[in-house]
C-alpha cells in the first residue's frame, strides 16, 4: 500500500515495486493521475489496484486501509508517503493551516498504521515505512508547520520501532532531501527559499524499496546525514545559516 502514489516519490516507488513484481495498492486524491501510474504498474504487476481517496480525514484513511487489506487478503508493506507542504512564516500561520498539515502528514499515517497493526501483529509479519523528510530532523525556516509534522512522524516512527521490536512487524523511516516533486510549487504556500539542486524521485525510489528488507531503521535519501550531524553538534551555526537564507530571500524580494 503506497499513499501519495499519483506523483513524485509515491508514484516512483509504486512503479519500482511493480517492476520488482510486487502487487501495489495505490492511494491518492487525483483519480486521473492515479490511473496513469496504475497503467505503468500493471505493465509488470497486473493485479495492482488504485483507490482515489483524500487522506485529510484520518478515520476515513483507517477505514480505507482496512478495505485494502480485505480486498487483497492482507497487506505486507505500508508506505506512508502522502504529504502536503506548508511554507509560511510562523508569524503568519493560522491554526487551520497547521492542523491541516499535521492531519495529512502525521495523523493519517498514524491512523493507517493503527488500523492495520493488530492484523500484522496477529500474523507476526509486516513492514511500516514512513516517509518523513530532512525537515523532520532539522527545522526549516518558514516551514514550522511542515517541519513540525515531519518531526512528529519521525518521533512516532522511532518509538513505534522500539515498541514493535521482536514482534515480527518492523518500521523504517525514510528521510528524503531535496527531491524534484510538486511539493515545491503549491498554491497557498509561499515560494520556497531553497533553489538549489534537486534529485529526481526515480533516483531514490530504489533506495526506499530496498529499505523494506534492510536491517536498518533510518534511511537518508540521498545521504545527507552529515547535515543533521552538523546541526546537532553546532546548533548556533545552523541557526546562522537558516537566518542567512531568510535574509537573502527578503533582500531578493525587496529588489
Amino acid at each position: 500500500m503506497v499513499t501519495g502514489a499519483s506523483s513524485g516519490i509515491g508514484a516512483a516507488v509504486a512503479i519500482e515495486l511493480a517492476r520488482r513484481g510486487d502487487t501495489v495498492a495505490l492511494v491518492a486524491r487525483r483519480r486521473d493521475r492515479l490511473d496513469s501510474v496504475l497503467a505503468d504498474c500493471r505493465a509488470t504487476s497486473p493485479d495492482s489496484e488504485r483507490w482515489a481517496a483524500d487522506l485529510s480525514d484520518p478515520v476515513a484513511a483507517a477505514d480505507l486501509a482496512r478495505d485494502i487489506w480485505d480486498h487483497f487478503g492482507g497487506v505486507d508493506v505500508v508506505i506512508n508517503n502522502a504529504a502536503v507542504p506548508m511554507r509560511r512564516h510562523a508569524t503568519r500561520l493560522t491554526l487551520a493551516e497547521v492542523e491541516r498539515t499535521m492531519t495529512i502528514n502525521y495523523f493519517s499515517p498514524v491512523a493507517i498504521t493503527l488500523a492495520l497493526l493488530p492484523r500484522m501483529l496477529e500474523r507476526k509479519s509486516g513492514v511500516i515505512v514512513n516517509v518523513s523528510s530532512l525537515g523532520g530532523r532539522l527545522g526549516i525556516t518558514t516551514e514550522a508547520a511542515y517541519s513540525g509534522s515531519k518531526f512528529a512522524l519521525a518521533g512516532w516512527s522511532e518509538s513505534l520501532a522500539i515498541d514493535l521490536d521482536r514482534s515480527g512487524v518492523s518500521v523504517k523511516l525514510i528521510l528524503p532531501g531535496a527531491i524534484e516533486t510538486e511539493i515545491w510549487d503549491q498554491p497557498d504556500n509561499d515560494a520556497p527559499l531553497y533553489d538549489g539542486p534537486k534529485v529526481p524521485p526515480s533516483e531514490i525510489a530504489g533506495g526506499i524499496v530496498d529499505a523494506i528488507d534492510s536491517e536498518h531503521f533510518e534511511h537518508y535519501l540521498p545521504d545527507m546525514k552529515a547535515v543533521i550531524e552538523m546541526k546537532t553538534s553546532d546548533f548556533d551555526s545552523f541557526m546562522l545559516g537558516m537566518r542567512a537564507m531568510t535574509d537573502q530571500a527578503a533582500a531578493k524580494e525587496a529588489s
